[in-house]
């Protein structure tokens, strides 16, 4: 997957405010807030930095946590995972391969195979139905 390297201005244009916040900043959404929270129709989530296909949507379930969450991301290296140790705690940051924009973190508390929570910010995603 060829990378994607914008300068900050570039982005800042690309994403407008809450979105360059979330991806560039690794900011969060309230909880509960997000466009994607609550929606269950079938497609592919894509990355709203880049266009990268992150998650499909046969992953998704309701975790209660607020953010769409999702058991794992689709096959290949669409996700890079990275140690975050921001406001005093231990947490696994997840971000996009391909534009390196921040998406969420995944937790050890979901219920699939693997036993992973995909916590991911509904404004780093675009949604494409199939």
């Amino acid at each position: 997957m060829e990378k994607l390297n914008l300068t900050d201005e570039q982005w800042r244009e690309k994403l407008g405010a809450e979105r360059y916040h979330i991806l560039r900043e690794a900011g969060t959404e309230r909880a509960f807030t997000g466009a994607y929270e609550k929606l269950k129709a079938d497609g592919i989530f894509l990355c709203g930095g880049c266009g990268a296909e992150l998650f499909d949507a046969g992953t998704k379930y309701d975790s209660g946590s607020g953010w769409p969450s999702f058991t794992a991301p689709v096959e290949g290296e669409a996700v890079d995972e990275h140690r975050d140790t921001a406001y005093g705690m231990v947490r696994t940051e997840v971000r996009c391969a391909r534009c390196d924009g921040h998406l969420g973190h995944v937790f050890p508390d979901g219920p699939g195979e693997n036993g992973l929570r995909y916590c991911i910010n509904s404004a780093s995603l675009d949604f494409k139905p199939r």
